[in-house]
């Protein structure tokens, strides 16, 4: 890995892939056969590109319960404690709706409503991802909404990964279909004779259901648009080099263009781990990703004081930000920025992937400047409530026709003026000429 001092630019933030002409004009006409001739063009487009003839895009429940018969018991229990870590930390997330009641009499207040229905698309192709799956649906759950659809492409066979089935039925989802790709992202968003359209898509994609869920945002709403995966560690000088390490490659594993990152003010910490990263790379089966990853986006940030280091890692503002330092709770208050922040040797960034409990589902490429992980509240709407009284009307209208007027908004200030005109006993008159 390279050593770089701090001093330099340290930004590594890419721009998050926004796709070639040909790309986007492809999922703009794909969006648009899918709108228009629904199912058909589902079918037709999973023939084209995952080479699958399917006769019903939904997966029935004997299917799923089929799929349990490759899982492992000790899978399924790992599952579903995961699950349930997951569950509890979501459940300390929900927001009640709430009501104030003034001196005049006036009640203000916010509803919080969970969303009808939320599409979640899980990726397919050569890896499943029971993860993502749990990650999007409990926080939904959670919420409360109604109706979970999931979207995910076939596999040669027709049929979906059985660990993505089984872990799908242990959350209680049985609205499955197997349809992947920007063709699934129009048809949970525009609907079709089989799938019901959905308010709000999540879930993590290629570049084709990327820019998909760019072009339907508005119709729908959408988690965010993630760009590569990755990682900065701070560290001091009682950081062991092999678990940083470990930790770097764990996210240059996932493509090349993850960034894996170590900030320190130590240089002989730096080097330890530069040597280390090489080592255990020789061993690695996805070696040639992620040394593709270290070459291109990986570093090592080496400061001149702790305080620089520190605010280093908050200009990175990165998905997921390690702490390896003697004490790393009494640097906590000093991160403003980044998406999970993982304390203590221990606390290796998979824990918080798989198990733990927060979600992984995070904000990229700098955002986590002014984003938050995905989270209960992203599937709920808020609805405010006003119940203005009448001593409120009799007090504050006036200055409501007032504020009306200064933006020359008339009928705005009229509006409030015929109460006051009725409490004041001319509502006969104000009715009296509205009818002539």
């Amino acid at each position: 890995m390279k050593i770089i001092p701090v001093t330099v630019d340290l930004s590594l933030k890419r721009s998050i892939d926004q796709g070639t002409t040909t790309q986007r004009q492809s999922v703009e006409t794909i969006l648009q056969d899918v709108r228009a001739k629904g199912d058909e063009a589902l079918r037709s487009y999973t023939n084209q590109f995952d080479g699958v003839d399917i006769a019903t895009t939904l997966v029935s429940e004997s299917d799923r319960k089929a799929a349990y018969a490759s899982v492992t018991d000790e899978t399924l229990l790992i599952i579903r404690e995961a699950i349930v870590n997951i569950r509890d930390f979501h459940e300390r997330q929900v927001q009640q709706s709430w009501m104030t009641t003034k001196e005049d009499g006036t009640i203000l207040g916010q509803k919080v409503t969970a969303l009808d229905a939320v599409g979640v698309y899980v990726p397919g192709g050569r890896a499943a991802y029971p993860s993502s799956i749990i990650m999007n649906v409990v926080p939904a759950q959670v919420a409360g909404v109604k109706r979970i659809v999931m979207t995910s492409p076939p596999q040669k066979d027709g049929n979906l990964s059985d660990i993505v089935l089984v872990t799908a039925h242990e959350l209680g989802v049985e609205e499955i279909y197997k349809v992947g790709g920007a063709q699934a992202i129009g048809a949970l968003a525009y609907g079709t004779k089989t799938i019901q359209a959905v308010d709000k898509i999540v879930g993590p994609g290629n570049i084709y259901v990327a820019l998909a869920k760019q072009l339907v945002f508005g119709t729908v709403a959408i988690d965010m648009i993630a760009g590569p995966s990755e990682v900065a560690v701070l560290a001091d000088h009682t950081a062991r080099a092999p678990y940083i390490a470990a930790d770097l490659l764990s996210q240059a594993e996932h493509d090349p263009m993850s960034s894996a990152v170590l900030v320190t003010n130590d240089p002989a910490l730096a080097e330890n781990v530069a040597k280390e990263v090489d080592r255990q790379l020789q061993t690695l089966p996805k070696k040639e990703i992620a040394q593709a990853s270290i070459n291109d986006f990986g570093a090592i940030y080496v400061a001149k004081t702790f305080e620089d280091a520190i605010e280093a890692v908050n200009e990175l503002a990165a998905e997921h930000l390690e702490i390896h330092v003697e004490n790393p709770w009494d640097v906590l208050a000093n991160i403003r920025h980044a998406g999970a922040i993982f304390l203590g040797e221990y606390s290796s960034e998979p824990v918080g992937d798989y198990f733990a409990g927060p979600n992984h589902v995070l904000p990229t490429n700098g955002t986590a400047r002014f984003s938050s992980p995905l989270n209960v509240e992203d599937f709920t709407k808020k609805s405010s409530i006003i119940s203005y009284s009448k001593k409120a009307i009799e007090k504050n209208g006036q200055k409501i026709a007032a504020f009306a007027r200064l933006e020359n908004l008339e009928a705005h200030a009229r509006a409030v003026e015929i109460r006051l005109e009725a409490d004041n006993g001319k509502e006969t008159s104000v009715k009296n000429t509205s009818n002539k």
